[in-house]
């Protein structure tokens, strides 16, 4: 007979398993901030569920989500980044599973994680229910810790979304230079159409790849028929198309781009602040200036 889990890994089933379900739906990635409201919607908790913390605030379902969502992570199911969370190919295979074998899986995959690492591992049996919730509840450190990044990104968005779309191309601009590139074409304002910047790997363009790049913001999401519109636009041997798009892409925009055998890169809002982070030393004063960052250092508590 199989033996019933214990209050929070029952808890943690059902809402990693709802989880999965609903990013394998939006094209196998979804913010957090959507994610946990989308869980809401689907699941009924109980009170106990619903109840919050004392200590830290937390309400003791979404403690007990993100604490288990390091085993996922370590289960190599999950990959977390810049407030997205994806499913790796692993992470949809399991899921066919059903609930109980995935959350077997993934709790079975953090035990092989954790032994290579000669990890010594608490006994989570379900007479141990105390000891684990004790441990969600202390977890609350990496609960501020995610929600410092996802208050961060949305506060870098809301700049960004500010701009107008010339001044976001201004943006685009820098980071390529910051990236080591030169931008000796940025299109002036009023035109209409075609390629927004070029950008070469020498100041005289003698090298490849030649860049061109187009650019949408604060629109409705870059469609495959645009897309397209800038896979003509690549005539040359080594071009490269690189299409910026704040408001994201269509889901076939992005399957088109994955499968041409040219090469075009898709750049989201987010992946541009990523970039802008992983490059702001590398810029220029001036360039920083456009969207200024101050860092601040964090222990990585998903390690």
């Amino acid at each position: 007979m199989e033996k019933k889990l214990a209050p929070s890994k029952m808890s943690a089933s059902k809402t990693i398993f709802t989880a999965f379900n609903i990013i394998k739906e939006n094209n196998n990635e979804m913010p957090i901030k959507d994610l946990l409201k989308e869980i809401e919607q689907k699941i009924t908790f109980t009170d106990w569920e619903k109840e919050r913390y004392e200590k830290s605030g937390y309400i003791r379902w979404q403690s007990i989500f993100h604490f288990y969502s390091i085993d996922c992570i370590k289960a190599g199911y999950l990959i977390k980044k810049s407030g997205i969370w994806y499913l790796t190919p692993e992470g949809i295979e399991a899921l066919k599973e059903g609930e109980a074998k995935l959350f077997e899986n993934i709790t079975e995959g953090y035990k092989n994680w954790a032994e290579k690492r000669i990890v010594n591992l608490n006994n989570n049996d379900d007479d141990d229910e105390i000891e684990t919730e004790t441990e969600i509840e202390k977890n609350e450190d990496m609960l501020i810790y995610n929600d410092l990044l996802e208050k961060a990104l949305e506060v870098m968005s809301d700049f960004i979304n500010k701009k107008n779309a010339y001044e976001f191309q201004d943006l685009v601009a820098a980071l390529l230079r910051g990236m080591g590139y030169y931008t000796p074409f940025i299109a002036p304002k009023g035109k209409d159409g075609g390629v927004d910047i070029i950008a070469y790997k020498d100041p005289l363009g003698t090298t490849i790849p030649r860049i061109q790049v187009q650019i949408k913001h604060k629109e409705n999401v870059a469609s495959v028929k645009e897309i397209r519109e800038l896979m003509g636009l690549l005539q040359k041997d080594g071009d490269v198309g690189i299409f910026v798009s704040s408001s994201g892409f269509s889901s076939d925009a992005k399957s088109t781009a994955r499968t041409s055998s040219t090469h075009i890169e898709l750049i989201d809002l987010n992946r541009f602040i990523d970039l802008w982070q992983n490059f702001y030393n590398k810029l220029s004063d001036q360039d920083k200036n456009l969207f200024p960052l101050k860092p601040i250092y964090f222990l990585d508590l998903n390690i």
